[in-house]
């Protein structure tokens, strides 16, 4: 297995003391349709998880609830005992429902059982890095995060956790966080065509905090738009390497994350995560989300 790879798209980043490639690997998708249950393929799944180990990428995205504890399971498996430049980072907060919902799960017991599952379905010690998901499907909801952010505080004082982050967060909730305790990074719905956390992203890189983007077409509703399939078609690419390439050269500070649960659909993605893009094309893609 590679390590950190300077060679892939971006370059890397530093998450606190861990240097992750800015391209990395979600594995949301290698789960069961909706999220629930395992893959049609589970070799398929492996081969995907040991393809992006292959490729140099050090940044693996997971949840106990994917599956639930599907993703963690295929990651164990696929890549176990894991190359110390390799970090997986997971995500508490919510839990899945026998509807395939995700309701908030975070009471300090709740949170605690979650850190712990995640330790055991990934076969570690200690966990790189704990993003508190907040609000709900909907997207960010207000409210004080001071009472579950405080308890990964405690985990991480324990030695279960080295390093904290915030997913679905109101600016308000990025700013409490820190006040609380160092954060190494936000993880919160962001494209071209939402771009509602702009001035977030600026600030969170001039203090060397990573904001990590999900849904970059727009998840369950993919976004539609006209100049994007324009250069898209221009450069002989997918919309999605666009879209990548984009957020690559939107911030330094923007790592990826994008799932797929195809080899050839990963090795694409990483490509096209490379795309050069001019400068007209950059402002004609930045004019959707404006």
């Amino acid at each position: 297995m590679n390590t950190p790879s300077a060679s892939l798209p971006g370059g890397t980043w530093n998450l606190g003391d861990l240097t992750v490639t800015r391209v990395g690997y979600g594995a949301m998708q290698l789960t069961g349709p909706g999220v629930m249950g395992p893959p049609a393929d589970r070799d398929g799944a492996l081969a995907v998880l040991r393809e992006a180990a292959a490729l140099g990428i050090t940044h693996i995205d997971t949840a106990d609830a994917y599956g639930p504890r599907v993703a963690n399971q295929l990651i164990r498996e696929a890549l176990h005992p894991y190359p110390e430049s390799l970090h997986i980072v997971t995500k508490v907060g919510a839990v899945r429902d026998e509807q395939g919902g995700w309701p908030p799960a975070r009471q300090p017991e709740e949170l605690r059982r979650a850190v712990h599952a995640n330790l055991d379905g990934l076969g570690l010690d200690a966990l790189d890095l704990v993003n508190l998901r907040l609000g709900d499907a909907r997207g960010p909801r207000p409210g004080s995060l001071a009472e579950p952010f405080e308890t990964l505080v405690e985990l991480q004082q324990q030695g279960l956790i080295r390093h904290l982050g915030v997913s679905n967060a109101t600016t308000e909730q990025v700013s409490e966080a820190q006040s609380i305790a160092p954060i190494v990074c936000v993880q919160n719905m962001y494209n071209l065509a939402y771009r509602q956390d702009d001035e977030l992203i600026d600030d969170l890189a001039a203090k060397n905090i990573a904001y990590v983007p999900f849904f970059p077409l727009g998840g369950f509703t993919p976004l539609q738009s006209s100049a994007l399939t324009a250069v898209a078609t221009r450069r002989d690419a997918t919309p999605m390497s666009v879209a990548l390439a984009w957020l690559l050269r939107r911030s330094p500070n923007i790592l990826l994350i994008p799932g797929t649960s195809s080899v050839a659909h990963l090795r694409e993605n990483v490509a096209g995560a490379g795309l050069p893009l001019s400068d007209e094309e950059l402002a004609e893609l930045d004019r959707i989300g404006r």
